[in-house]
């Protein structure tokens, strides 16, 4: 049986993913958010808006089956186009937690689109963003907790005293997007920890670089979409997550993914009354870890018409 040239096309940009990852110096794992194929706005302020109607999500993972210590987080959204999708607001909390450190970020975020005219082929049911070239800006605020003296540990200034710090936010992203291939570059916060209130704080600026393709590999009722994202933070070494997910009709979601020296991660997911989406992962750690096995969800809501394509 000749296999259709979709299909080897699919099949090669996966293989190159994986190939690529093989590469990637491993390091630390610092929270990376386990959503961000189904919330980019949470990592690429350029994201807000970018669907026809608002949409509304709740996300957490690390929360059962972890080691006490492992990081936990929890984060709520919101984003809506204005002006026909010119522009797009946005804002989110999150909470992450890892041993005695916990962060929690408040911040709101605006976005400015200019389309393109591609003419391209697409099933009718496949929901649809215009090709774009948008920009997003991102800014808040940070509280910074360090519970050292959890820690016990006696005779070192060091460790004398907690860390509880305030830091502002500043985020900038850039995001390309076309029907079946999509590109981003973003940072949370470009300032890092420069204007936090204790120096003792010390936060490098994160980098992300997320992309990804859409195929059609048999017919037009599947959509085949590989995606990675590249997390790079001064001083650590590179880290990726290769993920590659199955979508019947937008109605049912399956996928997997490696993040790189630490997991793998698996999701199921549904969509329910047009409007809701949910979404189940499970991480699945590295033998050479002890944080465990963890489980998240997504839940989303969109407005108005919500996810329905009939």
């Amino acid at each position: 049986m000749i296999k259709s040239p979709k299909f080897i096309n699919a099949f090669s940009v996966v293989a190159l993913f994986l190939i690529f990852a093989n590469n990637i110096c491993y390091g630390q794992q610092t929270p990376v958010f386990p959503e961000y194929n189904y919330n980019p706005f949470i990592v690429n302020s350029a994201y807000a808006g970018f669907l026809d109607e608002g949409e509304i999500t709740l996300a957490g993972s690390g929360f059962l089956g972890a080691i006490e210590g492992s990081p936990e987080t929890i984060g709520l959204s919101f984003h809506s186009p204005l002006r026909d999708g010119i522009m797009g607001l946005g804002g989110a909390v999150i909470r992450d937690q890892i041993g005695v450190t916990t962060t929690t970020s408040v911040y709101g975020a605006s976005s400015y689109r200019i389309f393109f005219d591609f003419k391209e082929n697409r099933p009718y049911w496949q929901i649809y963003q215009k090709p774009s070239l948008s920009f997003g800006l991102t800014a808040g605020m940070q509280q910074f907790q360090d519970n050292l003296l959890e820690l016990g540990i006696s005779n070192d200034p060091t460790f004398a005293s907690n860390v509880n710090a305030t830091l502002p936010l500043v985020g900038i992203g850039i995001l390309f997007n076309k029907a079946n291939f999509y590109a981003g570059v973003s940072t949370p916060n470009i300032l890092g920890s420069r204007f936090s209130s204790d120096d003792r704080v010390d936060l490098k600026s994160v980098y992300y670089g997320n992309f990804g393709y859409r195929f059609f590999p048999n017919g037009d009722d599947i959509l085949l979409k590989p995606s990675m994202l590249v997390k790079y933070e001064n001083g650590s070494p590179l880290q990726a997550d290769i993920n590659i997910s199955l979508s019947l009709r937008d109605k049912l979601e399956v996928g997997v993914g490696y993040r790189t020296n630490s997991s793998i991660n698996v999701l199921a997911g549904f969509y329910l009354f047009d409007s809701f989406r949910f979404i189940y992962t499970y991480n699945i750690a590295s033998k050479d870890l002890t944080i465990g096995n963890t489980h998240g969800l997504i839940l989303s809501f969109q407005f108005n018409r919500g996810y329905s394509i009939d």
